[in-house]
């Protein structure tokens, strides 16, 4: 493990043990502290990350291999925006307030561990506790959409998580070892790596289920849609690209794709991300509900790292790892807007919704600066890290991958554009005529990951500095 990010570990986890005894019969205490703790760990990171010495130096101090410092700071601004929203948007008096901060920092625990972990064991127990706390939050609703998305989660998680202790087993009786660096050594040897590549393939699919890559994605969209308003963006924002997609990314980088040394098992992953790209995408235009797209949308969007990571190059794990940050960043507004909308109108049906600019015009456009930056509009952050992907697959003369990824872009464009005039514009409905604009905190987290989703986009130079560095660090 990081030892240098032990601490962001193990404060969340020591603020979610004294939320529920600190917080009896003061409620809003438990508010305070989940976003202090959070805030306070989000301005550390970002300090530790982009202070001026380390720019100035090419990013060359930055400590580890610079993956998951960038990550660990990913996970702490979503759940920051996540629980500085909840605080206004979860009501007063909510049975299970205490607990469901508790849950959010225990997750946060959680996938700081799971991205700073130097083995696959290490690696697994944080995937479980996170998967644990996630069931959790999902029925935090316990409507009946809630529990049936929570029901869904825990069923498909169940066998992903035999398949990862399946591989992990093989890995340990043909390596010895469960290290990442002794994985690493292994693939840059001549040894026949067989057996190895089996172990990783069964632990690669339990993170794909876990992922929501089709055709494994049948329990994101129920999920999403049941699960408690800002559940949804942390669970979309961060939980399922940290529980599935990072260790698909980390997995990657260690088999030396890009070597040939598992030329099927890259040729599979790809495959898987190209239709994930292509069933998201199309599922996405038929759906009616705001929150149900936004679900099939996040499933095309995780096929394009997938893809990525399968080719392995550096140029294409960059791109990888930039686009699960931007995911981070656009899918948290998408799914914060969603919340704002179904919390002053009371409906997430599109059919049902339109005109709502006039009512919320800071919603409608943060929302399109986070579907632009999603469909991949220059200059904002989500064209950079398409681009890089683009630009991988066509070096490595795949084209006909490149130039399905790219119509795909143009497609997401569509059902972007298409939910914006239902929802935003186009003739003012019912809802809209009695809705208003939602309060400045709610409207703060999305102000804030939008703001982050120009700056990531404008200053992409030193974003592309940094994580050539990373790459540098994870490949060789």
């Amino acid at each position: 493990m990081d030892k240098g990010l032990l601490a962001y570990l193990l404060i969340p986890l020591f603020s979610a043990l004294v939320i529920p005894f600190a917080a009896r019969g003061r409620e809003k205490l438990a508010d305070i502290l989940a976003n202090v703790t959070l805030l306070a760990g989000l301005v550390n990171l970002l300090w530790l990350a982009l202070r001026p010495s380390v720019i100035a130096g090419g990013f060359e101090e930055i400590p580890g291999d610079g993956l998951s410092l960038l990550l660990v700071t990913a996970i702490y601004l979503v759940a920051f925006c996540v629980t500085f929203f909840s605080a206004w948007f979860v009501p007063a008096g909510m049975p299970n307030r205490r607990a469901y901060y508790s849950l959010i920092l225990v997750s946060v625990a959680a996938m700081t561990g799971v991205v700073t972990a130097a083995d696959f064991f290490t690696l697994y127990i944080y995937i479980e506790v996170l998967a644990v706390t996630s069931f959790a939050l999902i029925s935090t609703d316990d409507s009946p959409k809630g529990l049936e998305g929570a029901l869904k989660y825990f069923l498909l998680s169940f066998p992903a998580s035999a398949l990862i202790l399946g591989g992990i087993a093989v890995l340990m009786m043909t390596l010895g070892s469960l290290s990442y660096d002794n994985l690493h050594i292994f693939m840059s040897s001549d040894v026949p790596a067989g057996p190895v590549v089996f172990g990783a393939a069964l632990m690669m699919l339990g993170f794909l289920i876990k992922s929501g890559v089709a055709p494994f994605h049948m329990w994101t969209p129920d999920a999403y849609q049941g699960a408690y308003a800002p559940v949804s963006a942390h669970l979309a924002g961060i939980v399922t690209k940290i529980s599935g997609v990072y260790a698909v990314v980390r997995m990657a980088s260690l088999l030396r794709f890009f070597d040939g040394r598992a030329q099927g098992l890259s040729a599979l992953l790809m495959l898987l991300g190209l239709v994930s790209i292509a069933v998201g995408a199309l599922a996405a235009l038929r759906q009616t509900d705001l929150k149900r797209m936004l679900a099939f949308s996040s499933i095309s969007q995780i096929g394009y790292i997938i893809l990525a990571a399968g080719l392995g190059t550096p140029l294409a794990l960059i791109g990888a790892v930039f686009h699960l940050i931007n995911h981070a960043t656009f899918k948290t507004v998408l799914f914060l807007n969603s919340a704002s909308v179904e919390k002053a109108t009371g409906t997430t049906d599109m059919d049902k919704l339109g005109g709502m600019e006039h009512a919320m015009p800071w919603t409608s456009w943060t929302s399109v600066i986070a579907l632009f930056s999603t469909a991949g509009v220059p200059p904002l952050s989500g064209f950079w890290s398409k681009l890089l992907i683009i630009l991988a697959l066509w070096e490595a003369g795949l084209k006909g991958y490149a130039v399905i990824a790219l119509l795909f872009s143009t497609v997401t464009l569509a059902y972007f554009v298409m939910m914006q005039r239902k929802v935003f514009f186009g003739k003012k409905s019912d809802a809209a005529a009695a809705a208003t604009e939602v309060s400045a905190p709610l409207l703060a987290p999305a102000v804030l990951m939008s703001a982050a989703i120009v700056a990531l986009g404008l200053l992409f130079p030193y974003v592309f500095s940094y994580l050539k560095m990373m790459a540098g660090r994870i490949i060789l």
